[in-house]
């Protein structure tokens, strides 16, 4: 979103009034899964209140992204089990000095491995800031995890946390000044929040149907954040709430359909051009999509359908499930995708044309390897997803460590890999 000034709010005003009275009442009615909780400064001052972390984050559904350190002895077992492996570690842990190769056991300078990851706010207790890019997360199971910075949603590249408190103000704390979040549910006394999140249903070229919360650019998320553009010189910011519909015209430009019936085609910035960071969809199902520019169709925006509270997931459980191999080996026990995913919140990413999923372990039913670099991906709800084009799905994929009950850990390498059908 880009600031435009009194020209947009003039354009507006020359057709656009109040939101729609039962749009407006919906919200209310429906938008009950809004991140809340409590939140404590460094300064010593405490706000409690409906949240929105980085902008683009406000539900129990929504990611918080970040990378996680792989354990060391994952990184000696996974070692002992490939030597194609072992072989590649040896050879990152060696350089050649004047003709002659010296090797070491440990790079103390280099620290652990890490791996990009992510987890669900449901899932979340607690966070606690560790310094300017790390952060330490308590799990509802109580287990803490470390994550840091990858993206905006940790450290000081995080673009606020802005806390609504219920009937009054609103509060922006940015990272420096963060001490603590505690979330919790809101209290059935609480006043609701102000704005709905958005909701819909994008189509893209490649003919797939996402239905979820919409993230516009990967920054506008409620009803009443501002979709800008320009049609004929005149400057438009629209709140979101008076739109029924976007689809792509061209790179330059999208052609909006307001609920008062009005039609636009605008243009001039990156919420409706080729710069638009992508359109994200989050669904409560299996996590996110994010849509490129170049795959987006339309987006039909809609009443979110009623959910939980605080929607329940299952955080504490390691994989589980069958490993089925090309050359018949059928192994069962607890897995290790890719030697660095293993609980069920988790989460495998893989690319269908222009569009990334984000995909929680807990969600999936199966998966088939059917090429090196491409997967198909049956969720539990029954709808399947072809992905491919990242380190969970590639060539170099480090396999599936399969460790039967009572028995030591076995890995079918990726090349071996064909199937594996996780248990409920």
């Amino acid at each position: 979103m880009t600031g435009i000034g009194f020209g947009a709010v003039l354009g507006l005003m020359l057709w656009a009034g109040a939101p729609d009275a039962a749009v407006a009442a919906s919200s209310m009615e429906h938008d009950l899964d809004r991140l809340y909780g409590r939140v404590a400064t460094s300064d010593g001052e405490s706000y409690e209140g409906y949240l929105r972390w980085d902008v683009n984050e406000s539900h129990w559904t929504d990611v918080l992204d970040g990378l996680k350190e792989i354990p060391p002895e994952w990184e000696r077992e996974a070692e002992s089990l490939d030597p194609a492996f072992a072989a590649e570690q040896r050879c990152n842990r060696s350089l050649v000095a004047f003709g002659v190769r010296l090797t070491w056991d440990v790079d103390d300078d280099m620290g652990p491995r890490v791996s990009s990851s992510g987890i669900r706010f449901a899932h979340v207790r607690a966070l606690e800031p560790i310094d300017a890019r790390s952060v330490r997360v308590t799990l509802t199971t109580g287990e803490e995890i470390t994550l840091h910075a990858s993206s905006t949603d940790i450290g000081r590249a995080m673009r606020g946390l802005i806390v609504e408190v219920p009937g009054a103000e609103t509060i922006e704390v940015r990272w420096r000044d963060l001490e603590r979040v505690d979330f919790t549910e809101a209290p059935t006394s609480a006043a609701p929040p102000v704005a709905e999140r958005l909701y819909g249903t994008v189509e893209t070229r490649s003919e797939l149907s996402l239905t979820g919360f919409v993230s516009w650019d990967l920054d506008e998320i409620l009803g009443t954040d501002m979709l800008d553009g320009r049609e004929d010189g005149v400057d438009y910011e629209i709140p979101f709430a008076e739109v029924l519909r976007i689809e792509w015209e061209s790179d330059r430009s999208a052609r909006v359909f307001l609920r008062s019936g009005v039609e636009l085609e605008l243009r001039g910035t990156n919420d409706v051009n080729r710069d638009n960071r992508g359109i994200e969809v989050a669904d409560p199902g299996f996590g996110r999509a994010i849509v490129s520019w170049d795959e987006f169709k339309s987006v039909d925006f809609d009443i979110p359908p009623e959910h939980p509270v605080r929607p329940s997931f299952d955080a504490g459980s390691r994989l589980l499930g069958t490993v089925s191999a090309v050359d018949g080996r059928v192994i069962e026990g607890e897995i290790r995708w890719g030697n660095d995913k293993a609980q069920l919140w988790e989460f495998m990413s893989g690319g269908h044309r222009d569009v990334d999923f984000t995909i929680e372990f807990g969600a999936i039913s199966s998966i088939h390897r059917v090429e090196d670099d491409r997967v198909a991906v049956v969720l539990r709800d029954g709808r399947r997803f072809e992905l491919e084009d990242t380190p969970d799905v590639h060539a170099r994929h480090r396999g599936v460590f399969v460790k039967p009950e009572g028995r030591p850990r076995r890995l079918v390498r990726w090349q071996d890999f064909d199937r594996v059908v996780f248990s409920r």
